[in-house]
This record gives C-alpha cells, structure tokens and sequence, in this order.
C-alpha cells in the first residue's frame, strides 16, 4: 500500500495543490492534523481535503478554531488567525472540523503502524529534537509512527537504547526534490513528513511524504508552489502580514 501523507497544510491551498499535483502514485492519503488555521483559504482546503479520503488525526489549530481548546495560550498572530478562520468557515466545514478524531489512529491494512498529530503519548506534544523522541518511541507498543505539528520534515528511529533524528537533504531551492528513507526491521520510527502549507526548516517548499508499506520505504518530497497567491490571500483577508512574510522564509 502506498500512502500519501499530508499535515500541517494550514489552510494554504496553493501548496496543497502543488504537493497534489506532484505526488507520485497513491492507494490512499492520510492527514495529520492543522488543515486549518494561519493561511487564508480554509473552506477549500477543508472541502478538497475531505474528498481525498477519510482517514484524519486533529490538530491543536483545528481542535482551537472550532472551539475544543482555548486560544489564550496560542501567540498572538496564531490565536487571531484562529479567530478570523472560525468567522469565516462554513458552519458544515466547522461542524466537520470539531468531529475529527483524536490520534493515534491506526488503518486496517497498515500493521504496527499509527497516525498522530503531535506524538503518541500526547496529541499536543512537539516533538522537535532527539531528547523529545526517547519518550514516545520509548512507550509506544508500535513500531512506526507518522507525526506532525512541528512542520520540521524528517524521523527518529530507535536501535536498541540509542535514537538518531535526520532530515532529509535537498540540493536546490526551487525545484521539485525527493529524498528516500528505507525502514529497517526490528527498529522504531518516529516520522514527520513536513508541512504542507507552513514549513519551519528554513525551506520554503511545500513538504509532504509518501510510505510504501511493501518496500518499507518513505519518499520524502519538497515541491515549489506559487507563493505570491498564497501571500496575496493573507493579505487581501486583512490577516497579520507576518503570516504572509513568513511562508517566504520557510520559518
């Protein structure tokens, strides 16, 4: 099975179509939570979302804008943005939203393997670095584990006491580029496939992955999308103009 893995899209529909229209051949697409919040087109990357499948894990800003979480600790940019996402989604589009399940969700057909938003032992938690890592990988009886939230592509595996992270390394910056990563047997992973819509790693191209569960290998994928629309969005939605400047420097 060969499944396209989507997260943090954050309401950026023109990353989104890019990584749709770049991605190679897939059996089915998982979303890893924070569709929403941040960018400026959130109904339609609700709408074109839910008609890629059926299998989603909730974010922190999906689970904030339709009202299962309290803004006060989001900074001031973000909890705005979640504000002005809220006012302006469809009342199907929110109702849709707050039904989103918790993670970890696991797939039949994908043994040992699981879905989440920020990590296995708590759905909120950043797992940035290899210290983050040790709990979860240490804790979870599963094997691989697929995560989000930090927008920072790459993976922790565990051998025996040890963890290592990597991120995957790109040559240009403008292109479409890919990266594979081949599992080992008897190892535990923890794996990112990037942001879609927002990515934190100084690279402003949209991120996504895609795991082969027969050759146990995860394509990791940077594609360029056309920023300026996206940017103009924010803008012309009168959102914070950080949030429009940011998505240029990948930060």
């Amino acid at each position: 099975m060969r499944v396209l893995l989507l997260s943090d899209i954050h309401s950026n529909l023109e990353a989104l179509e890019a990584c749709l229209a770049a991605a190679p051949a897939y059996d089915l697409v998982v979303n890893l939570g924070d569709i929403v919040g941040y960018g400026a087109s959130p109904n339609e990357v609700i709408e074109r979302s839910r008609g890629l499948g059926k299998f989603f894990v909730r974010g922190n800003h999906d689970k904030a804008v339709c009202g299962l979480i309290d803004i006060k600790d989001f900074n001031p940019v973000a909890a705005l943005a979640s504000s002005w996402t809220r006012n302006h989604l469809t009342k199907e589009n929110l109702e849709w939203l707050r039904s989103l399940p918790q993670g970890p969700v696991q797939i039949e057909g994908l043994p040992n393997t699981q879905f989440v938003h920020g990590s296995p032992i708590n759905e909120d938690e950043y797992v940035v670095n290899v210290g983050d890592a040790v709990a979860p990988l240490m804790v979870s009886p599963i094997t691989l584990t697929f995560f989000g939230h930090t927008h920072l592509q790459g993976s922790f595996t565990l051998n025996g006491d040890h963890v290592e992270g990597i991120h995957p390394t790109y040559r240009t910056v403008g292109q479409i580029e890919s990266s594979e990563f081949p599992l080992k047997q008897n190892l535990r992973y923890l794996i990112n496939p990037g942001s879609v819509g927002q990515p934190r790693d100084g690279d402003w191209r949209a991120g996504f992955a895609v795991f082969d569960s027969e050759a146990r290998v995860v394509g990791f994928y940077r594609v360029p999308y056309n920023l300026k629309i996206a940017q103009d969005r924010i803008l012309a939605a009168d959102l914070p103009p950080r949030l429009a400047s940011r998505l240029a420097a990948g930060r």
